[in-house]
């Protein structure tokens, strides 16, 4: 059974260690989502953080509005952590944003004509060869853009043809799509959005695509070592769909 779809729109931000970071992320969801018509939750997916994360939290609790915090003690890793968000939300459009807001949430604004002309989910891309207009206005440190450029054509040959950015943090997801997918998906690691692209294309869901316009934070928790683990998350994806093994 699905989640009752009551809200026109969730926001999912997975939270590790984000005491820093979490407090302007999500005054700044505020700030952008309250003018709108629209009802909204933001939900916060603890990921067993180590530091303040949760007192942090604890002290916006009066000042963010339709704010509700997922506490989980034990790391899962943020693949996990979205999926629990998506599967716990009520809205008719599940948004997952970084919890960096490397890619701002008015990003939302260019989604919508997608959502309400039928588009099962509508992602961001950091590549203008997925869409016109795409920027990097902060870009990673080389070695993470070679990495990231190799691992996209694995990704592109084993999992996802036809796009070339597919880990960009922000990404929406009609409610149908957003239970249908992550009711399916086992990865629970940094590979997760592979697997929920992967997902949507193997169950026919038509995929928008707008540009982004993203600053790298260099205190991102995705390091070096993580490429190697993707890489292999996706070999899983790929093996997963060729042995039928997704339940489609």
């Amino acid at each position: 059974m699905g989640t009752p779809s009551n809200t026109d729109l969730s926001v999912i931000v997975p939270a590790y260690n984000e005491a820093e970071r979490l407090p302007a992320t999500l005054r700044r969801l505020q700030e952008y989502l309250d003018p709108m018509s629209l009802s909204y939750e933001i939900i916060v997916v603890l990921d067993g953080p180590t530091d303040a994360t949760k007192m942090v939290l604890k002290n916006l609790t009066s000042e963010i509005k339709h704010l509700r915090v997922l506490d989980r003690k034990v790391h899962r890793g943020k693949g996990y952590t979205v999926r629990e968000g998506m599967l716990s939300a009520s809205g008719r459009v599940r948004l997952f944003t970084d919890a960096d807001n490397s890619t701002d949430i008015a990003h939302f604004e260019k989604m919508q004509p997608f959502l309400a002309g039928g588009y099962d989910v509508v992602i961001c891309s950091r590549e203008p060869r997925d869409a016109r207009g795409a920027v990097q206005a902060v870009p990673q440190i080389w070695p993470k853009r070679l990495l990231g450029k190799f691992g996209n054509l694995l990704i592109r040959i084993v999992a996802v043809r036809g796009i070339r950015d597919t880990q960009c943090g922000f990404k929406a997801f009609q409610n149908h799509a957003a239970e249908k997918i992550f009711s399916r998906s086992v990865v629970d690691g940094w590979g997760f959005d592979v697997e929920a692209l992967a997902l949507a294309r193997a169950l026919k869901y038509k995929i928008g695509i707008i540009p982004a316009h993203w600053i790298n934070d260099p205190r991102s928790h995705v390091r070096l070592s993580t490429y190697p683990q993707v890489l292999w998350e996706t070999l899983m994806v790929g093996y997963r769909l060729l042995r039928t093994k997704y339940r489609l």
